[in-house]
């Protein structure tokens, strides 16, 4: 015979207090898992949609990021003169000769300085994402001292909002507008006319070339032809792709502290479950006793109290889930890693983190409720009628 579940449910709500308080106490390490799992997932997210993947990013050999990467004038010119690439409604290239440079602005409020990315593009760059919409203001006009910002810069910077002035590379640029990029990495930086700001840094060469090909099946083609060209020293990525690999270190230090702060609390979830699974064993003597002398065999007892115990986790694991969804409303911001800039991003939730967060709440719950189950099931129907 097997012990009803509303018989297990029914001695969880008996014991309403002991129960909200270990159930508490595993919401929490719930919400730390969870959150950190999210975070992990709105970063990706983040870096990955920054990209389209019908574009193609030329950089310089062995960079990994556009700041580090160097491609020169000729190069980007015998670049652009491939038939792969795909041709606008006036018959020129689909192409971005683009430059990328870091800059310290100080936050609102607190003056506190920050990196950020200064895009310079070419005269397709805001083509080539389509993602990026003007929301307000106006597009740069090619040749003047004008900049767009990104809504996550305009709110956080100062001198960044429209009609403000920042200061960098020896001149005053005016913000003439602010686009929203879908909450992707491009909402972290700063767009101009790459004429402009190529000589106001004194560069020379281009930071990287973007570009679409006239058919995505073309890639390989285009890689092995770039990759493979003597004159040049340049690594051929699908723009989604290099972004996506923008979050790796940064993407690694999260889940690896999220993993351990999730281990830390986790033990003292279970310790905790683990004693009130004993206690409700001790309490609970004449009861086992009297199941087993209804012909209940060991194995339902030993189910009974996993079951009670793996529910209390679910409670637990729900309650914490519930708290950790609230936080999908706040935006975060951190240094990225990789570009040494910061990067504006927010917690993400979907249903493999909804499943994974139960799982590792179910586990707690079953590591935390073996011992005591094994206890109950081992009891003798005499010594536990005799004991209560």
């Amino acid at each position: 015979m097997k012990i009803p579940l509303f018989y297990v449910a029914r001695n969880l709500w008996a014991r309403r207090l002991t129960t909200a308080l270990t159930a508490a106490g595993l919401a929490l390490v719930v919400f730390v898992f969870a959150t950190v799992l999210m975070l992990d997932e709105g970063l990706r997210n983040t870096l990955v949609t920054t990209g389209e993947y019908d574009n193609v990013v030329l950089i310089r050999r062995s960079a990994d990021t556009e700041v580090q990467s160097s491609v020169e004038r000729p190069q980007a010119s015998i670049a652009a003169s491939h038939p792969a690439i795909a041709l606008g409604a006036d018959g020129r290239a689909m192409l971005s000769k683009e430059t990328v440079v870091l800059i310290s602005l100080n936050k609102r409020g607190s003056a506190k300085p920050s990196n950020v990315i200064i895009r310079g593009i070419g005269e397709r760059g805001l083509t080539l994402r389509p993602q990026v919409k003007l929301t307000s203001g106006r597009m740069s006009r090619p040749g003047a001292s004008e900049i767009i910002a990104g809504a996550s810069i305009a709110r956080r910077f100062s001198g960044a909002g429209i009609g403000e002035t920042l200061r960098f590379g020896q001149r005053d640029w005016t913000v003439v507008g602010l686009f929203d990029a879908g909450n992707s990495g491009f909402d972290s930086e700063v767009w101009g006319d790459a004429d402009q700001l190529m000589p106001a840094f004194r560069r020379v060469a281009y930071s990287a070339v973007v570009l679409r090909l006239a058919d995505t099946s073309l890639f390989d083609g285009f890689k092995k032809d770039i990759e493979g060209d003597q004159r040049l020293t340049l690594d051929a990525k699908r723009e989604q792709n290099f972004y996506a690999d923008q979050s790796k270190a940064l993407s690694t230090f999260i889940s690896v502290l999220g993993l351990i702060l999730s281990v830390i609390f986790s033990i003292g979830a279970m310790i905790g479950a683990t004693i009130t699974m004993y206690a409700s064993v001790a309490n609970r003597v004449g009861e086992i006793g009297t199941l087993r002398a209804l012909g209940f065999q060991r194995r339902s007892i030993l189910a009974a109290f996993l079951a009670e115990s793996m529910l209390l986790a679910v409670v637990g694991g729900v309650l914490g889930l519930g708290c950790a969804s609230l936080m999908r409303f706040i935006s975060f911001s951190t240094t990225n890693f990789q570009s040494f800039s910061e990067l504006a991003f927010g917690f993400r939730l979907t249903g493999d983190i909804v499943i994974k967060t139960l799982v590792f709440a179910l586990v707690m719950g079953f590591i935390g409720g073996v011992l005591p189950a094994l206890r109950a099931a081992r009891m003798k129907i005499v010594d536990a009628l005799r004991a209560a």
